[in-house]
C-alpha cells in the first residue's frame, strides 16, 4: 500500500472514531418522573356537553327510538334536487326512495340494514345490492341526519345535505 493510502485510511479510522465517542458522551441525570395527584385530589370530571345526538350522553343507542322517516330534498349536479325518504326500521332495516325533481316521474328504490357508529355520531347505511356503496350521515340530533361523503367526511357546502325527521 502506497504512502498517501495508508494516510488516507489512517485519518478515516480516526474521523469515525472520534463521531462514535462523540456519540456515546454521558448524558445529564434526568428528573423523577412526577408521582400523580391521589384519585381523591384529582379534578371531578367535567360534565358532558349537552349533545342533541342520541344517547351522546353514555346511554346505550336505543335503535327502536331512532328509528323513524327522514325527509328532504339533496342537491344534484343536473336538477333541482333529489326529493329523498329514508325509513329506518327498529329491526335494523331501512328502505330509500329517491325522485329527481323535473325529471320524468321514476322512483328509485333502494333498501339494506342500518347501523350506528362512532360513538352515536355516524349512521351507516349498507345496501342489500352490493353494486351501490354504501351511505354515511352525521347524526345531527334525534330529529335530523346530514349527509356525509364516501369516506365519512363532512361535505363542505352551503347546499342543503340534511334530512329532517318527518310523520310518516
Amino acid at each position: 500500500m502506497s504512502k498517501s493510502a495508508v494516510n488516507a485510511r489512517t485519518v478515516l479510522l480516526a474521523a469515525l472514531a472520534v463521531a462514535a465517542l462523540s456519540a456515546c458522551k454521558p448524558q445529564a441525570p434526568t428528573e423523577p418522573a412526577a408521582t400523580p395527584a391521589p384519585p381523591e385530589a384529582a379534578a371531578p370530571p367535567a360534565a358532558p356537553a349537552a349533545d342533541a345526538r342520541p344517547s351522546a350522553q353514555g346511554a346505550p343507542f336505543d335503535a327502536k327510538a331512532f328509528a323513524g322517516t327522514f325527509t328532504g330534498t339533496l342537491p344534484c349536479a343536473d336538477c333541482p334536487g333529489i326529493d329523498t325518504r329514508i325509513e329506518l326500521a327498529a329491526d335494523g332495516t331501512y328502505t330509500v326512495t329517491e325522485s329527481y325533481r323535473e325529471r320524468p316521474a321514476q322512483e328509485l328504490k333502494g333498501d339494506g340494514t342500518w347501523t350506528v357508529e362512532e360513538n352515536n355520531q355516524r349512521l351507516r347505511l349498507d345496501p342489500n345490492s352490493k353494486s351501490d356503496h354504501d351511505r354515511l350521515f352525521a347524526i345531527l340530533s334525534n330529529d335530523e341526519i346530514r349527509q356525509l361523503d364516501m369516506e365519512g367526511k363532512p361535505i363542505e357546502s352551503s347546499l342543503p345535505y340534511n334530512l329532517k325527521r318527518s310523520a310518516q
